[in-house]
């Protein structure tokens, strides 16, 4: 059986705009990963999430749960998707902490790097290219991907 993720990217520009206690300090869904990304290849998902791991990636995000704080839209996509009961390996990386990931690491053979399998130039290039924008706009910290997987 196959490994499907859904998920959204998400902002809080008040964070940037007026700091992250703010009252406006909210997070605003952006966009639907499903947009963005057609492919559900199992080394990046291991690499960046430790969703079949096979490979022996030191995921970057793995199990964190949602958000506490996270967007409406993603509460109810969630749910929609039947929520921790029907989901699993649900979690979140902002992009402050993806630029300073080390894309350069390998799995346990030493064949595959980060880069490799969920660089750039793969299936998750438009995904980093969306928030790497809205990073410019509303700060690095400040734009998280929330996915999980059934």
């Amino acid at each position: 059986m196959s490994t499907e993720f859904s998920g959204m990217v998400e902002c809080n520009p008040g964070a940037h705009l007026w700091g992250p206690d703010d009252e406006d300090s909210v997070w605003q869904s952006a966009i639907d990963v499903w947009l963005l990304n057609s492919g559900n290849a199992y080394d990046a998902l291991a690499s960046l999430f430790g969703v079949r791991n096979y490979f022996g990636f030191r995921p970057l995000a793995e199990d964190r749960g949602l958000p506490k704080d996270t967007s409406n839209g993603i509460r109810d996509m969630f749910a929609a998707a039947g929520g921790p009961g029907d989901v699993y390996g649900t979690t979140w990386i902002t992009w402050a902490e993806l630029i300073s990931a080390d894309w350069q690491e390998t799995d346990t053979s030493g064949s595959l790097s980060r880069q490799d399998v969920a660089g750039d130039t793969t299936h998750w290039g438009p995904v980093w290219s969306v928030m790497r924008t809205l990073a410019k706009l509303h700060g690095p910290e400040n734009v998280r991907l929330v996915v999980w997987f059934h």
